[in-house]
């Protein structure tokens, strides 16, 4: 399960990479996730699942974010 979490984890990556390079605002992707963790429900330990916590991919969105280029470049 260690290796999909860090699929998971450099899906989400790429996605910020290409959000960006497409114009986008990657801070949304940031939005998402932090209403996905607020919603709340069951979620199992971090070490039981196949998906990062929230509290982890809201962590490393923080960190790609920080060092990508302005949008579109």
């Amino acid at each position: 399960m260690p290796f999909s979490r860090k699929h998971e984890l450099e899906a989400d990556k790429l996605g910020l990479i290409y959000m960006n390079r497409a114009g986008y605002d990657p801070n949304e992707a940031l939005k998402f996730w932090q209403k996905m963790s607020a919603s709340g429900g069951q979620k199992p330990p971090e070490f039981m699942s196949t998906h990062p916590s929230d509290a982890t991919r809201i962590q490393q969105i923080k960190d790609v974010i920080a060092t990508l280029p302005p949008r579109g470049q």
